[in-house]
């Protein structure tokens, strides 16, 4: 028995951690992360009634047994909507970050690692991007397209890539010179090879430690835009939307405004939570 336990002990790698070593923020944000993404696929089976389906019989109707988040101003379930709103709202961080980090982290890359005039024009560029304010920059980009889901991601691409840029081309410089890096090139490789096999999986932790938090950036941009009537379109069930649509009435009807706010806190607590804990287990700091 000692033998086989030994032999698991050996074979385990060693940065990866025993279950009970993991940290807490770790825990707090899959648990919060998971609970969402559940909710989100399993929204037709959860949601007591159609999000968009309207009954003016039961407009503005406070919490209560029948509907615990009340109604809005045309009989929706509010719970209902918050539901099928995380598909949309879940949807809007995990797509409006995808597209950032895989162009930033190849422009990054390539910029750090080829310097010179590459680099130059690269960071340049990025300067550019940086000296305009982020959600002016979006919106006008959205406004020029058209609104809706597709120009809010195009509109990302274009913004949100260059953090990840920079990020990435910072570590790509330090560890351009590392041992294991000065040996692959001894070696006779590619440079496509020394810096997207050597480099780039050592250099792209804190990318991925950034993203999680970054996440947290795109949902609020995201319900700002559809705040602003550029993002999400109605009848749609989206947290941003039910906010703008809950305005006119927040003195009479708290609760169609408060629980779609309430879900996008969640929301940011669970991936804030998971980047913390996963910027501690790598030993990553932002």
């Amino acid at each position: 028995m000692s033998l086989v336990r030994g032999s698991a002990a050996a074979a385990r790698p060693a940065w990866l951690p025993h279950f009970g070593q993991y940290p807490a923020p770790l825990y707090l944000g899959i648990g919060i992360v998971g609970a969402i993404f559940l909710l989100a696929v399993f929204a037709p089976l959860v949601a007591p009634f159609d999000p968009i389906a309207q009954n003016l019989d039961v407009k503005l109707q406070g919490p209560s047994f029948a509907y615990p988040f009340g109604t809005d101003n045309f009989g929706r379930d509010i719970l209902s909507r918050v539901i099928w709103g995380a598909r949309v709202d879940l949807q809007i961080g995990l797509i409006g970050v995808v597209f950032p980090f895989l162009i930033g982290t190849s422009i990054g890359a390539v910029a750090g690692y080829a310097g010179g005039v590459v680099d130059a024009i690269a960071m340049r560029v990025v300067d550019v991007v940086l000296a305009f304010p982020f959600l002016v920059l979006m919106l006008a980009i959205i406004a020029i397209l058209q609104p809706g889901l597709g120009s809010f991601y195009i509109a990302m691409a274009l913004v949100g890539w260059v953090s990840y840029a920079r990020l990435i081309r910072a570590q790509v410089l330090v560890l351009i010179s590392a041992d294991y890096v000065l040996a692959a090139r001894s070696l006779g490789y590619s440079h496509g090879r020394v810096l997207f096999r050597h480099i780039l999986p050592n250099a792209i932790t804190g990318s991925i430690v950034f993203s999680m938090s970054d996440v947290v950036l795109v949902v609020l941009n995201g319900a700002a835009i559809s705040y602003l009537g550029l993002g999400v379109q109605p009848p749609t069930a989206e947290w941003g939307i039910m906010i703008a649509e809950g305005q006119n009435f927040i003195t009479t009807a708290w609760w169609i405004t408060a629980f779609p706010g309430f879900a996008i806190v969640v929301m940011a607590l669970g991936f804030s939570l998971l980047a913390d804990g996963l910027g501690e287990l790598l030993g990553v700091r932002e």
